[in-house]
């Protein structure tokens, strides 16, 4: 018995081998950025930025969340966004971005 919902286009072997690549090219790079003292002022905002797109490589293609249903889609990404909001309120509430030590 054939389901025809169940059954979803996935990517091919080929997707995965260079989604891989891409993952380790891209560490490479953060490997490379962190050596580099010219790119010390930056260096954590790079650094957070590459691994934001490789959790995304990692999340749409090896945990299927781009082939997924859209409700999985907002059950992940829901949470996360409401995380990151909460991350960057606490970091702005103890001066962190203002370059002070905080609230003592």
């Amino acid at each position: 018995m054939e389901n025809s919902a169940a059954e979803h286009a996935h990517t091919s072997v080929k997707t995965y081998l260079i989604v891989a690549a891409v993952l380790g090219i891209i560490t490479a790079v953060e490997v490379m950025i962190f050596y580099m003292d010219a790119l010390t002022p930056v260096l954590v905002p790079l650094l957070l930025t590459l691994s934001a797109a490789k959790f995304t490589l990692v999340v749409s293609f090896f945990m299927h969340l781009k082939y997924d249903s859209k409700i999985f889609r907002g059950l992940f990404v829901g949470p996360l966004a409401v995380a990151i909001v909460i991350i960057l309120a606490m970091l702005a509430l103890f001066g962190v971005f203002n370059g002070g030590g905080g609230a003592a």
